[in-house]
């Protein structure tokens, strides 16, 4: 008699607990996936409204050294489901792509609810059972029997093994509110702290008793881009600054250029209390072209005046200006210059994890055995931002996130199979 097959539970329906869903059904196994919200994917639809960034175009190398000091099994793991794995994989649901000219791939009609539509498709022709409106609450006892809170009250699932891709802790709204630390905590499970990652920051008092911003800034600019742009860290040389844009908010910074830095200036804050932002506002002009500039005799023309007609210096780039340099910084034109090729911008904390577009801590690698499991947890596997990892936006965190429950998907069927040998 042929044996029945194992049974699965995916908890979490995001790209990593989709993708170890996935994986789980084509070796065989009957899956059963679990998530908290009316339907799965949510955070993935977000993701596409600006236009689905899937991954980055990147060569292997400088694609993984994106990720930083990432554990090894990860390396490997993303290693192994790369760009090129993924644009593949993308195809596969009858969905092409395209690289755009910042590098970045994006499905050709730039939309996320097409792939996901064609991808619940698939799982549910392999035999995915999906559980909407079921939030995880832990274990029932010793038994390793999943307990689930529903609308119609509290139910248990028994499964031979489980996948856990229940997020971070950013966007609780969408279902990542990192409400599974405690519960694996409580199991001995070594975590790191969630923290944010892809967030903006808040700028120390530009002037004595402010909270931050002025006010005339707060009204009038925030909100607005700024752009074109390079910063970089006090303290790296100039060739090592990014080119982008970023935007002002009410309490201080945020956009693609400040979450290319947010680890590093998070690190920085946490270690010093603080951290310096510098930013080039004129990264087309050379230090010596705006020196000779602010230089020129401007005659009865305003400051104003003479740096929007020799510079380009105009609205909220100007209104940053005047908001960190003093009266004598402006009229001197070396201190003028200068702050104009490195203004300083002083960070004073990242803004909470719930605005965050991801999180970085999470499930250490030490915690988990080389199938990916829980040493504390038998039969019990973490994937996605559950782990401890972070990532820059441009495609590197879905990457990871697809890699990783594939990862989990492929070791939880492996394990099954020792089980059962």
């Amino acid at each position: 008699m042929t044996p029945p097959p194992f049974r699965a539970a995916v908890v979490g329906g995001g790209p990593a607990g989709l993708m170890a869903a996935e994986t789980l059904a084509a070796a065989g196994v009957s899956v059963d996936l679990f998530d908290a919200m009316p339907s799965v994917g949510r955070k993935f639809l977000l993701a596409g409204r600006g236009g689905l960034n899937l991954t980055h175009s990147e060569s292997p190398a400088p694609f993984l050294a994106r990720y930083g000091a990432l554990a090894d099994p990860w390396r490997e793991a993303i290693a192994a489901h790369g760009n090129e794995a993924v644009r593949r994989w993308a195809a596969d649901l009858g969905i092409e792509t395209f690289v755009g000219t910042s590098g970045r791939v994006f499905p050709t009609d730039l939309k996320a609810a097409p792939l996901l539509r064609a991808w619940l498709h698939r799982l549910r022709a392999a035999g995915v059972r999906l559980h909407p409106r079921h939030r995880w609450t832990g274990w029932d006892g010793a038994s390793g029997v999943l307990t689930f809170d529903t609308p119609a009250g509290a139910t248990t699932h028994a499964a031979d093994a489980t996948v856990l891709a229940l997020g971070g802790a950013s966007w609780p709204r969408l279902g990542s509110d990192g409400a599974w630390v405690p519960l694996l905590a409580g199991r001995g499970v070594a975590i790191a702290p969630l923290q944010p990652a892809n967030c903006g920051f808040d700028v120390a008092p530009m002037r004595p008793g402010a909270a931050g911003w002025s006010e005339v800034l707060r009204q009038r600019h925030a909100g607005h881009p700024i752009k074109p742009v390079a910063a970089r860290l006090a303290g790296d040389p100039p060739q090592a600054g990014h080119q982008g844009e970023f935007v002002l908010t009410e309490t201080g910074i945020e956009g693609s250029l400040v979450y290319a830095f947010s680890a590093r200036l998070r690190d920085e804050i946490a270690a010093r209390g603080q951290a310096t932002w510098l930013i080039d506002l004129l990264p087309q002009h050379s230090a010596a072209q705006v020196l000779a500039e602010t230089s020129r005799p401007r005659g009865p023309r305003s400051l104003s005046t003479h740096l929007k007609s020799r510079l380009g210096i105009t609205g909220a780039k100007a209104a940053l200006l005047h908001e960190v340099l003093s009266p004598a910084q402006l009229a001197d034109p070396a201190a003028l210059a200068a702050a104009l090729k490195a203004l300083p911008i002083p960070l004073v904390r990242p803004r909470p994890v719930a605005e965050a577009i991801s999180t970085a801590g999470g499930v250490r690698a030490a915690a988990l055995d080389g199938n990916g499991m829980l040493l504390a947890v038998p039969g019990v596997f973490c994937a996605g931002e559950m782990l401890d990892w972070e990532a820059p936006t441009g495609g590197y965190l879905l990457t990871a996130c697809f890699a990783t429950g594939r990862e989990a998907g492929l070791g939880a069927a492996r394990w099954l199979q020792q089980q059962g040998a």
